[in-house]
């Protein structure tokens, strides 16, 4: 199972996601869950470097993901961030919908 834990402040501003595992619901190579999960994670930091200006904000290895907003980001690049940051939670649930026996989406607030 893909586990993905997102993180928001006492705002709702999203902090961080994780994401961690893998679907299992094919072989490595034809798992088109984990595609999915991995597509809309990698659309996600890719956004957040070309659109927000936000760099090397995460750390990966085999079947574990780690993005994390830094603190100090100015109030423009935090509401370009705050989109891309939803759209994303919103793909990852809607990955959830389809195929909740193989991803668990976790969003709270800390």
């Amino acid at each position: 199972m893909v586990n993905i834990h997102i993180v928001r402040d006492k705002e709702g501003f999203i902090r961080q996601f994780i994401v961690k595992g893998h679907a299992g619901f094919d072989e490595e190579g034809k798992d088109i869950v984990c595609a999915a999960v991995s597509i809309t994670a990698y659309n996600a930091v890719g956004a957040l470097e070309d659109l927000a200006g936000i760099r090397r904000c995460y750390s990966e290895r085999d079947g574990y993901m780690l993005c994390s907003i830094p603190d100090n980001i100015s109030e423009e690049k935090k509401q370009i961030a705050k989109i891309i940051l939803e759209t994303t939670a919103i793909g990852f649930k809607q990955i959830q919908r389809k195929y909740k026996n193989y991803v668990s989406v976790m969003d709270e607030e800390v």
